[in-house]
């Protein structure tokens, strides 16, 4: 699928968490958002508004390495 950067939402250095909004796509006429997949910082912004972009395409990096980390599910203790 082919598709047109309408709008870049982040900045370089900007910290995003999941589901955050990194960029707004247009393809076949309709507007899609990519969202964060992870938390963390942005690193990489390989695209500019009105790129062309396909499926696979690098978008934007983000560092996880300083993200937060959650609480291991396993470690909880179960409840009575």
């Amino acid at each position: 699928m082919v598709a047109n950067i309408l709008e870049v939402s982040v900045s370089l250095g900007e910290q995003v968490s999941t589901g955050d909004v990194l960029l707004l796509l247009e393809s076949m006429k309709m507007e899609i958002p990519v969202l964060a997949e992870v938390t963390g910082s942005v690193v990489e912004i390989a695209v500019s508004k009105g790129d062309v972009v396909q499926e696979g395409d690098p978008l934007v990096m983000i560092d996880t390495s300083l993200a937060p980390k959650r609480e291991d599910q396993a470690q909880r203790s179960p409840k009575s």
